[in-house]
């Protein structure tokens, strides 16, 4: 289990480091004070009775300037999107890398606390 731990984590903690990163920075960019939405924003929006064409990918406008108008954009790197299906398929391993690293570093840890506990005379829950 130790063997696996360690070699998925060198491939897969880029791949964390980056949905980390971009989760961050769209949590960072949503929380930004943002200023009064602007004129044109309002003037971008679609006249009514406007219907997205079918296999069109129709959004909104995005406001303009700030920290918020990069929320759509973190939020594509950060879900892989922005790269295609490869992207989001490496995002869901990524996601899924993550849970087998939780679960197999407490299963090495309670190993290595048994095998201590077995040798020594005072059992601690850290070592020093």
């Amino acid at each position: 289990m130790r063997k696996w731990h360690r070699w998925l984590s060198v491939f897969f903690g880029i791949f964390l480091i980056w949905i980390a990163v971009t989760g961050v920075l769209s949590q960072v960019a949503v929380l930004w004070p943002s200023s009064a939405p602007a004129a044109e924003a309002a003037a971008a929006t679609p006249p009514p009775g406007f219907t997205c064409p079918e296999r069109w990918h129709c959004m909104p406008p995005r406001p303009n300037g700030g920290m918020r108008g990069l929320v759509g954009t973190f939020h594509h790197l950060h879900s892989g999107e922005s790269f295609g299906p490869l992207g989001t398929a490496i995002s869901v391993l990524s996601g899924l890398a993550l849970l087998f690293f939780a679960f197999s570093g407490l299963w090495l840890y309670i190993q290595m606390w048994r095998n201590r506990r077995s040798r020594a005379l005072r059992p601690r829950w850290f070592w020093r």
